[in-house]
């Protein structure tokens, strides 16, 4: 009786230390498009390592696969230019993957400019745990039209 409550209760506080840290990915990534949706880059560059990088593989013109490399100041200058435009990205944590200090996240998305469906397609997000908490090392997404 005593092992198996032993047991119990080692399993269970293992897993409420999994679902704390899921959360503080979650809170991670969502306050990275929080800071993209408001212009905040303090925000924005708060979720990120010191030098992110960020990926695209989607067809080019000719609808041939290509890897497309964004500049993570340029993307920070670009959110924090004031604009008319109105940007949203809506994401599904699909699934968080951890280890220690390690973490895979996948985000099915639609992304919205000015309330009208833009493109899709799906983040892929590496996160590390560092002494400040969880940052978003690496991101690679797909883009395409046509989406429902």
């Amino acid at each position: 009786m005593r092992l198996s409550l032993m047991l119990f209760l080692s399993v269970a506080s293992t897993s409420l230390f999994a679902q704390k840290e899921d959360r503080a990915i979650k809170d991670v990534i969502n306050n990275f498009f929080a800071g993209m949706e408001k212009g905040d880059t303090v925000l924005l560059k708060s979720t990120c390592t010191e030098e992110p990088v960020f990926q695209t593989f989607m067809a080019n013109q000719e609808g041939k696969m290509q890897m497309y490399t964004e500049d993570f100041r340029e993307f920070v200058q670009f959110v924090g230019t004031p604009t008319k435009d109105k940007f949203r990205e809506a994401i599904e944590f699909e699934a968080v993957q951890t280890e220690q200090s390690l973490a895979s996240v996948w985000t099915p998305y639609k992304f919205y400019l000015n309330g009208k469906l833009s493109h899709c397609g799906t983040n892929s997000f590496q996160l590390v745990k560092t002494s400040e908490g969880w940052k978003i090392q690496y991101i690679i997404d797909t883009r395409r039209r046509g989406c429902k």
